[in-house]
């Protein structure tokens, strides 16, 4: 008796799949992709006697070659790039030493002081910028008053209102504000290695800041990775701050200057100057190639040479 073949059944099509994600895919589309390829799409267009048509890479060329247009970008870029190094070399690292504190077993209250550092990074930028301000004014400011009452009132002076100063007082608030997130990320690295590595370390006599060097920095290396990567996006589209700060002019004098400023005044126009679309789509391109480029150097320079290890 043979048995007889069955054909073999077509996987089913998961249609549910698309169903659920169609949702989250037109919303993205709407706000994210079809701006983002029609402001690409907007820089390589410009006046032409008169008339709106396609300029090529026209906009690039004066963004680059004439010298008004060159000197503000590349002041704006510098001031980017000021911003970012110190949000690394300050925020991060103060971040991963809050969450090695805060992972520490023995400490009391690590609730609080965890929900304390933590409340800066929901405040709005408006909040944060006014009150700011507010306290470092050398008239009605409080800084003043409470570097007196410790002896050192000769060490204030109007930082937001000297170009050599500003830009960096304003880096700082900022690491204020947003060191909450390194160290919640980092401590949720830590809180997830396991027990038994901890113990075996301490069994080896590694303890305190040994054992955190040796075996938890390596650990949540990976981690420390993606909390640079954001900070470098996040920097790179800053805005908020240094307009509440400053304003649109972002003085004093152009110090305080980023890509988000002059984009800003030059899409919209500011006081006597006239709003460029054109010229803001191509400040904007470059903005994207810029944040593009140092994801990609991360992504397939970085993270694919980086160990990781499974629990």
């Amino acid at each position: 008796m043979t048995a007889t073949a069955t054909p073999a059944q077509k996987p089913a099509r998961r249609w549910h799949i698309a169903v659920f994600l169609a949702p989250a895919v037109i919303v993205y589309t709407a706000i994210m992709i079809i701006p983002l390829f029609s402001t690409l799409f907007q820089s390589l267009f410009g006046p032409i006697d008169g008339q709106r048509g396609f300029v090529g890479l026209r906009n690039f060329q004066t963004l680059f070659g004439d010298p008004r247009w060159s000197a503000n970008f590349w002041n704006a870029l510098w001031n980017n790039t000021w911003f970012f190094i110190i949000h690394m070399l300050v925020q991060n690292p103060i971040g991963i030493l809050l969450a090695a504190i805060l992972s520490n077993p023995n400490l009391r209250l690590r609730g609080f002081y965890r929900t304390a550092i933590f409340i800066p990074t929901i405040l709005s930028f408006v909040i944060v910028g006014f009150v700011w301000k507010l306290i470092l004014s050398p008239l009605w400011g409080i800084a003043p008053n409470m570097l007196d009452a410790i002896g050192m009132r000769s060490l204030f002076s109007p930082w937001l209102g000297q170009e050599g100063a500003a830009l960096t007082t304003l880096a700082l608030v900022s690491v204020w504000q947003f060191v909450g997130i390194p160290m919640m990320l980092i401590y949720a690295a830590l809180l997830s290695i396991p027990d038994e590595i901890i113990e075996a370390a301490e069994i080896d006599g590694l303890t305190g800041y040994k054992q955190f060097f040796k075996i938890q920095l390596p650990l949540i290396l990976p981690t420390i990775g993606i909390i640079s990567i954001l900070t470098f996006v996040g920097n790179f589209n800053a805005f908020d701050l240094i307009y509440v700060s400053q304003g649109a002019q972002a003085g004093p004098n152009g110090s305080t200057d980023i890509l988000g400023t002059l984009l800003y005044r030059t899409f919209f126009g500011f006081q006597l100057q006239q709003g460029d679309p054109n010229m803001g789509s191509a400040i904007a391109t470059m903005m994207f190639l810029i944040i593009l480029v140092g994801v990609s150097i991360y992504l397939f320079g970085i993270q694919t040479r980086m160990r990781r290890y499974q629990f």
